[in-house]
């Protein structure tokens, strides 16, 4: 199929939907035409390589040998490094970014952030790191970037970052998540979590600037604020399963049990209802991640 037609990528992966579809989702993944196979045993390893191999014959389908890895125990997949139910940024993406000159144009600045945005769940407070450098992007920002010492430093920053070799789990969506997140006056941080039998590990970072408005929010409201978004931020984890929210804002504990007469705090308190959680009240001291992610410059 030639690519330059506008539906053809749908319309191929609709075609791989169909083809993979049937199979054991927890070992079979695709994306476009990249087929992920990751199996807990050996044994169940060599039946699902079988059942691909077997349905790509079916459809008249190739697997070209050259681009393809068999038996190895982690292997670079759309970007990253996964094995060993953990996964890291590649190291080739890493080099390129630590390579960057500084931009001299929006183009180029966009070029960066986009490239270090897509490992944005392995830093902790990316947005407000990178916040001076996405400003120059804006409209109203003259097409020649004026370089300033604190766009040097956000750039170095997320440079170290990326750098100090980030690992996150991969999740296991047969245990349950443990979802932490905290609001400042600044911002609003969350870390999606799962105990894998190490105790509670980072599955993902994620960080938001509070806007003009809602910083003016009551405290329980930016608390409320944060859970919402955090819970939606990583829906596709943690919707239809039952989960845990911690927090160390206690008067969230009775969002559930009450009927809120603050109209934020109702029309929050619906947005929750399609989901099952409970809210467990932890120490400040104990919601490092989230609290830093909230109240990082």
């Amino acid at each position: 199929m030639p690519f330059g037609l506008k539906t053809a990528g749908s319309i191929f992966n609709r075609m791989m939907r169909k083809l993979l579809g049937p199979l054991n989702q927890r070992d079979v993944l695709y994306f476009m035409d990249d087929i992920f196979i990751a199996s807990a045993t050996w044994e169940e390893h060599i039946a699902s390589i079988k059942a691909v191999l077997q349905r790509l014959k079916e459809a008249n389908l190739a697997a070209k040998p050259s681009k393809c890895y068999f038996g190895f125990s982690h292997l670079s997949y759309l970007g990253h490094e996964i094995g060993n139910g953990k996964k890291w940024p590649e190291d080739e993406k890493i080099e390129q970014i630590l390579k960057a000159k500084a931009p001299e144009t929006k183009k180029e600045l966009r070029a960066f952030l986009g490239l270090s945005g897509f490992y944005r769940s392995y830093v902790s407070q990316y947005s407000e790191i990178a916040a001076v450098l996405t400003d120059k992007t804006k409209k109203q920002e003259p097409e020649k970037v004026k370089w300033s010492p604190e766009c040097q430093t956000a750039f170095e920053t997320l440079k170290q970052k990326l750098a100090a070799n980030p690992v996150l789990m991969i999740p296991d969506h047969q245990l349950p998540f443990v979802l932490r997140t905290d609001a400042s006056d600044r911002g609003m941080g969350a870390v999606l979590m799962q105990d894998q039998g190490k105790g509670l590990q980072p599955i993902a970072y994620a960080s938001k600037k509070l806007k003009g408005a809602e910083e003016n929010y009551a405290t329980v409201e930016k608390e409320c604020l944060a859970t919402v978004w955090g819970i939606q931020k990583f829906e596709r984890f943690l919707y239809g399963k039952h989960f845990t929210l911690e927090t160390d804002h206690q008067p969230l504990q009775y969002l559930q049990r009450m009927k809120p007469t603050n109209p934020r705090l109702m029309r929050w308190a619906l947005q929750l209802q399609p989901y099952s959680f409970t809210i467990k009240v932890i120490p400040g001291k104990d919601n490092i991640g989230a609290d830093y992610l909230s109240r990082a410059s």
